[in-house]
């Protein structure tokens, strides 16, 4: 979560969302990679048609004045490689995550308790390498009102991990990415339709498309497959006697 935070320094927040739209296809590499999965053309297919839904509903709003090309931060190397790194680093933890359910059998809240103690570690020395500790501290000391928001969103989170990792450990990584793009997505629509913002009609094309090609990536999942017929012993004739 730092490299996305580091990375809003140096690239607008729409080119931030499209980045994490994508995804599917880092988790989709560390699959092959990390599990040895491998996966059809179908799946790179609808991979790819999700991507490209979400870009085009980020890429073209109603209003030209609000593109992410004429405003917002300027999209620097630096920036574009953080958030390169975070998809990467993002793919990969939802992946492992899949390994040890699955290599394991590990229970749910272990998975939890043990990734939260390595990201309190790794937070702390981050804090305390960067002179930070303090002025956090003192910070939170200068604004009290501010704890109770801090720990209702950290409730949150942690309730939130539970929903991910059951998601993760029942049907997969790649079926949580699918989620999480899709969550992306929805939420721009909600608060479209909560603030009455506008949708442009390459919004709406960007929209159908990913909606489009979930559902009939769910459809040919779900199709039932005709069983195998087998095949009769050798040596066996393929008729069965007639005694009458």
């Amino acid at each position: 979560m730092r490299i996305i935070f580091q990375a809003l320094k140096y690239v607008s927040f729409p080119v931030q969302t499209l980045a994490k739209c994508a995804k599917m296809i880092p988790v989709m590499i560390w699959g092959t990679i990390i599990m040895r999965k491998k996966y059809g053309g179908k799946d790179y297919f609808f991979a790819v048609i999700v991507t490209l839904g979400c870009s085009l509903f980020i890429l073209y709003p109603a209003s030209m004045d609000v593109s992410p090309f004429n405003k917002g931060r300027e999209s620097t190397i630096w920036g574009v490689s953080l958030m390169l790194g975070y998809l990467g680093f993002d793919g990969f933890t939802s992946t492992f995550q899949d390994k040890l359910f699955k290599g394991y059998d590990m229970e749910i809240h272990n998975q939890i308790f043990y990734t939260t103690m390595c990201s309190c570690v790794l937070s702390l020395s981050g804090l305390i390498l960067q002179n930070h500790l303090i002025p956090a501290v003192d910070f939170m000391f200068r604004h009290p009102d501010c704890f109770s928001d801090v720990v209702i969103l950290s409730s949150v989170a942690t309730a939130s991990q539970f929903f991910i990792s059951y998601t993760i450990r029942t049907f997969g990584a790649l079926t949580f990415a699918t989620i999480m793009t899709t969550r992306q997505l929805v939420s721009i629509l909600l608060s479209c339709v909560w603030f009455v913002h506008p949708l442009s009609w390459m919004q709406w094309v960007g929209a159908a498309i990913v909606f489009g090609a979930l559902y009939t990536r769910s459809f040919l999942r779900s199709k039932p497959q005709k069983p195998a017929v087998a095949s009769p012993p050798r040596g066996s004739s393929p008729n069965p006697p007639n005694n009458s």
